[in-house]
């Protein structure tokens, strides 16, 4: 269906609308406009400054352990804020990826990683949060901070330690390393992991499944290790079902 995105070759009118499509969600301007009038200008304003509040609270018991990027001249920041993680690279062989996955050990999904700044995380606690969320969520990146700070001690081996470790080396096939990568890899650390014979890791199971006191009445387990990204690339797997069994369950079900 035209949409107006690409002219005619005849034509040379201004390009039209290129990311609308015809049938797009009916539902987007609906929910805007339904939160918009529930909530009127006083909530809209009070949700705003709870949000600001927010992020620059985290942002001050933060600042001591990550570098806060792009704060406003008198030292603040607006409703969300970026943590730089790209020195950790240099100082402990640690990646932003490695504190995302780490995060789950913890109970939480990672904030936005590398975007808009690559090598950061950035944080965005909205008004939704309650305080007690939010200082868990500090409390968790300080933990992972000192654990950053074994590495970089010596105190943790830094190409083996409850953040990561390091992809295989050694000659062999694609197949073959990502069978090791997917066995031997470090955080998250899923309950087929915790729970098998073996455990050869230099951190102990309970280490590496309660690093807080919290997750001992509210844990949140990952179902799965690290994922393979660069395997998953080079590796295409079609999830769909082959044509010839849809026609068949059609075909069962006239």
């Amino acid at each position: 269906v035209p949409t107006g995105g690409i002219p005619a070759p005849e034509k040379s009118d201004p390009l039209g609308t290129i990311s609308a499509a015809p049938w797009g969600s009916a539902l987007i301007l609906p929910i805007s406009y339904t939160y918009i009038a529930m909530m009127g200008s006083k909530g809209l304003t009070d949700a705003s400054k709870i949000a600001i509040l927010n992020a620059n609270y985290m942002a001050k018991r933060l600042e001591k352990h990550y570098p806060v990027l792009f704060r406003g001249v008198n030292g603040t920041v607006a409703h969300e804020f970026i943590i730089d993680l790209r020195g950790f690279k240099n100082t402990a062989g640690i990646e932003p990826e490695d504190v995302a996955k780490r995060l789950m050990d913890y109970g939480f999904h990672a904030p936005t990683m590398s975007w808009p700044v690559p090598g950061t995380l950035m944080i965005e606690p909205t008004e939704s949060e309650s305080k007690a969320e939010l200082d868990r969520f500090c409390d968790t990146l300080i933990s992972i901070r000192e654990e950053i700070a074994e590495i970089e001690n010596g105190k943790a081996d830094i190409h083996n330690n409850v953040l990561k470790l390091d992809k295989p080396t050694t000659a062999g096939t694609i197949d073959f390393i990502h069978e090791l990568y997917t066995h031997l890899q470090g955080a998250p650390h899923p309950p087929s992991l915790l729970m098998a014979d073996a455990w050869t890791k230099p951190y102990s199971r309970e280490y590496a499944a309660f690093p807080a006191s919290w997750l001992r009445t509210a844990k949140f387990w990952p179902t799965t290790g690290r994922v393979d990204n660069v395997y998953g690339d080079r590796n295409v797997i079609c999830t769909l079902l082959p044509v010839s069994q849809m026609v068949e369950e059609a075909a069962a079900a006239n």
